[in-house]
């Protein structure tokens, strides 16, 4: 180093300073002293420029341990960095996914609601149009010979009487119900009618239900000529 050379050359002057001191007052035959002198100094320096050396390496064999391990640090850290955002990167994944599936629950949720909404309304109509078939059950017995009946199924049966004037007694049925559309169908008739099809076509573009009774009547009774 610097301190280290300047050290050097400042022993040389005062060696030489000593030299010429020692050269001047004293007599030739003192050059031998000398010479041992300047041996031992040049020893000395020697050791000590030696003893230097050995720090510096020592120095620099800890420098280069320093560097070695925070390079290791510095591996360490790189790969637990790594190992960090891949951890980030599926916690990311799994939230995304975890929200896709609260998103697909909540739209099954409100479909669900919708279809549940709908089937409600359909029932609440399919209740009342056979409440209000039952409420005209007397009038239809009493005035056309007509009998109405609750079956299976919320089914409605339609007995007609006092068609066949032979046998006014004989039953004529028709039985109708309502399909999961909330439109009126025709399950059964006896005797069958060939225009049934039709008469259940009128009901479900008119509603009207008392045509559709008088219609089937009408129909029972040419029939019962034949």
């Amino acid at each position: 180093t610097e301190d280290d050379i300047t050290l050097i050359e400042n022993d040389m002057k005062e060696f030489w300073i000593q030299f010429k001191i020692s050269y001047g007052t004293e007599q030739i035959s003192q050059t031998s002293a000398l010479r041992c002198a300047c041996k031992e100094t040049i020893d000395a320096l020697s050791e000590k420029w030696s003893k230097k050396m050995k720090e510096e390496e020592l120095m620099m064999d800890k420098i280069q341990e320093y560097n070695n391990e925070i390079l290791q640090q510095s591996k360490y850290v790189s790969e637990k960095e790594e190992q960090l955002t891949e951890i980030k990167s599926k916690l990311n994944q799994e939230e995304e996914q975890q929200k896709d599936l609260t998103d697909s629950i909540q739209e099954l949720e409100k479909e669900l609601m919708k279809k549940m909404e709908i089937k409600s309304s359909k029932n609440k109509a399919a209740k009342e149009k056979v409440e209000r078939l039952s409420k005209i059950n007397t009038l239809f017995k009493e005035r056309l010979g007509l009998e109405m009946r609750r079956i299976h199924d919320e089914q409605l049966q339609f007995i007609f009487r006092h068609i066949d004037y032979k046998d006014p007694d004989k039953p004529y049925m028709c039985t109708l119900s309502i399909n999961e559309q909330g439109d009126y169908e025709v399950t059964s008739c006896t005797p069958p009618l060939d225009c049934i099809a039709e008469f259940q076509l009128k009901l479900r573009e008119t509603n009207n239900f008392s045509a559709f009774i008088a219609n089937i009547r009408k129909a029972f009774t040419a029939l019962s000529y034949k």
